[in-house]
């Protein structure tokens, strides 16, 4: 089924071309959406034209260029320039234009304050398998963007994966912990797979796939079956057998806490940036 903004024909502009906004634009083209509904402003150009030669989109230097005729604004530059980006583009927006902010740790109050008021406003987080279509972003609308708006935005993400929608925005701390920051682990701990493989006297590139079917497989099945992690860990566990042997050394070393201390580590870090 056709996605909605592509059926609807929105004009969206990206205001930062950087890899998740590659991304977005990926998934949105796959979803249907006609090139010409797409731009991106952004002022390296060198990244620029990749933009352009890899999506065949209109990607210009300045954002006020961007912007014209945009029914949806996405901010995806730095954190550190939003504020100037902002101060730019706010005379040029109309109540209508949904603006997108995909920056991290900048909080909805400080998107607003150099906003037009009631001007609609969604925070989202996504992560990076937004690049293969296998992202889960969380989205924050501000209170006053009606539901039109929101499933808009819903729609937007939607072209790259999952969606959870969130009242809290104390939540987004911990959702940048865990699914932001959370690929980073994931990733470490493939690497440290395909080296035990090695270390056992696997092929370093047959080490490297298993390791990544492994993670691909396990994390699908979870999701299909519905099973706790612990179940499914216990169904392939048996009484003296080689999974047990293995998991020993995890938990003794500390694994399991490890992991827990790293999404905490990276919350209290967002907590910090976004001065929560």
């Amino acid at each position: 089924m056709q996605n909605k903004v592509a059926e609807q024909k929105k004009v969206i502009a990206f205001l930062g071309g950087g890899a998740m906004a590659g991304a977005m634009i990926h998934g949105l083209l796959q979803a249907g959406l006609p090139i010409d509904c797409l731009r991106v402003a952004e002022p390296g150009e060198s990244q620029r034209q990749t933009l352009m030669r890899q999506y065949g989109i209109v990607a210009v230097a300045a954002n006020p260029e961007a912007l014209q005729g945009a029914d949806v604004v996405i901010l995806a530059v730095k954190p550190g320039v939003v504020a100037r980006v902002l101060d730019e583009i706010s005379p040029l927006l109309g109540p209508e234009v949904l603006v997108i902010s995909i920056a991290a740790g900048i909080t909805l109050s400080a998107l607003a304050s150099r906003l037009p008021s009631g001007q609609p406003l969604v925070r989202v987080m996504p992560n990076t398998p937004a690049l293969v279509g296998a992202g889960i972003s969380a989205l924050l609308p501000a209170p006053e963007t009606t539901a039109e708006k929101r499933l808009l935005a819903r729609e937007i993400m939607m072209a790259v994966g999952l969606v959870e929608e969130i009242d809290n925005e104390a939540l987004m701390d911990g959702i940048t912990a865990l699914s932001g920051s959370g690929p980073a682990y994931v990733y470490l701990m493939a690497e440290a797979l395909s080296d035990g493989g090695v270390a056992c006297g696997l092929p370093r590139p047959l080490a490297d796939r298993l390791a990544q079917r492994t993670l691909l497989g396990s994390a699908k099945l979870m999701e299909e079956s519905g099973l706790h992690p612990g179940v499914l860990k216990n169904q392939v566990t048996s009484p003296g057998g080689t999974t047990i042997a293995g998991l020993e050394p995890l938990e003794r070393n500390g694994v399991r806490g490890a992991l827990m201390a790293a999404v905490m580590a990276a919350w209290r870090r967002s907590k910090e940036l976004s001065g929560s």
